[in-house]
């Protein structure tokens, strides 16, 4: 651990570079010199703490000697040492969990990929305990705004790396068919270098503008929508699924409440379609048809038909106009305060921070986000299958 009087110990670098197992060792270090107590262990998700924080080969149980390995407590979501020492686990998808319990030790992994922000925020007002409180936070770069303020934080110690850094300790295989295939992208200065990019020149939005609209919950919505950008193919390399959901509020602000976007089956993403505008109840699902064709209205109804449940109404777009000239509504609103984000969904802002009208891939997100914006803001697509 780098010496000094510091608060956080950033390590901020390239994927397979050895953050977690830096972040493990210094758990077992500071518990060792009787440093850490009450430590706090936090990750995206509750299986990114179980399956890479605990239980993973870099994890904390992997790196401890035999003689002073802590128990694994599941249920109770704790490690216990025997000098009575104690890690607490919690999802970065729970911020509220950490709204309370104070720690003296904490480390917090891939932080740039936590939903919440609110999670950083209020683990910040938990280390309250010991005579100096200290947290490791580890992460591949990406452009959060409160990455950046840990960065520029006086008391902040900032480690940066690559994976070449770590190339004696990786497959061979991994160099010559993973790293080769992204070496001089933007996505390999981010994920191989661990460069911490900003924005893109000429995309459409800033992550300033999503961050100074961003709400941690919804207000009532009057109106939620489904929208859907299928694929034309289905396998390992396909274009994603676009599937986002979002409403309009009595203030006439449309807000972004889920994303669940992926490589799917049209089988798959028409039971998630269906599935996500039940949970929400959506009045209409918005799909874009230009090279579906009627196949998205077939595949909602059959799909329908098998779970025995209602067939949404359904509101088809013809792009008939490119994606720049598309979106500039929907970029003019985001600029005049009346787009926001509930929480935070990183593969799509990426998409709109990150794509230009010359990039060689498809922002399937962001397609599907600027659909549902433009029906809730009274678009003119056309309604051509009314609910069964």
């Amino acid at each position: 651990m780098p010496p000094g009087d510091w608060f956080i110990w950033l390590i901020l670098t390239g994927r397979g570079w050895g953050k977690t197992r830096a972040g493990s060792e210094s758990v077992c270090y500071e518990k060792r010199a009787g440093r850490a107590r009450r430590i706090a262990l936090v990750g995206a998700t509750a299986a990114d703490v179980r399956d890479v924080m605990v239980d993973g080969p870099s994890g904390i149980m992997a790196v401890s000697p035999p003689w002073d390995r802590p128990e694994y407590q599941p249920s109770k979501r704790r490690l216990r040492w025997a000098d009575g020492a104690i890690a607490y686990l919690y999802s970065a998808d729970e911020p509220d969990r950490l709204r309370g319990p104070q720690h003296d030790f904490a480390f917090c992994d891939e932080i740039a990929a936590w939903r919440y922000p609110d999670a950083w925020d209020n683990l910040l007002l938990g280390m309250r305990m010991g005579e100096h409180p200290r947290i490791v936070a580890t992460t591949t770069p990406k452009p959060r705004a409160f990455l950046r303020a840990i960065m520029e934080d006086p008391r902040s110690v900032v480690t940066r790396g690559s994976t070449y850094d770590n190339r004696e300790n990786l497959p061979e295989a991994f160099f010559s068919h993973v790293i080769a295939r992204y070496e001089g992208t933007t996505l390999g200065r981010q994920e191989i270098e661990g460069e911490f990019l900003e924005d893109i020149p000429g995309a459409l939005l800033t992550r300033a503008t999503i961050d100074a609209l961003r709400v941690s919950a919804a207000p009532a919505l009057r109106r939620i929508v489904i929208a859907v950008d299928p694929a034309a193919t289905a396998h390992e390399e396909s274009d994603e699924t676009g599937i986002v959901a979002c409403g309009i509020g009595e203030n006439g602000h449309v807000y972004c409440i889920a994303d669940e976007s992926g490589r799917y089956t049209p089988v798959a993403w028409g039971k998630r379609v269906l599935a996500l505008a039940a949970r929400l109840d959506a009045d209409a699902v918005v799909a874009e048809v230009n090279q579906g064709g009627d196949m998205v209205g077939t595949i909602l109804a059959l799909c329908a038909e098998e779970l025995g449940v209602p067939m949404p109404r359904l509101v088809t777009v013809h792009a008939k106009r490119g994606k720049v000239l598309r979106a500039e509504p929907v970029v003019a609103m985001y600029e005049q305060g009346r787009i926001h984000h509930v929480g935070s969904y990183h593969e799509l802002e990426d998409q709109l921070c990150g794509w230009t009208v010359d990039a060689d891939w498809s922002p399937d997100r962001m397609d599907a986000l600027v659909y549902a914006i433009t029906e809730l803001s009274g678009g003119d697509n056309e309604i051509r299958i009314g609910a069964a």
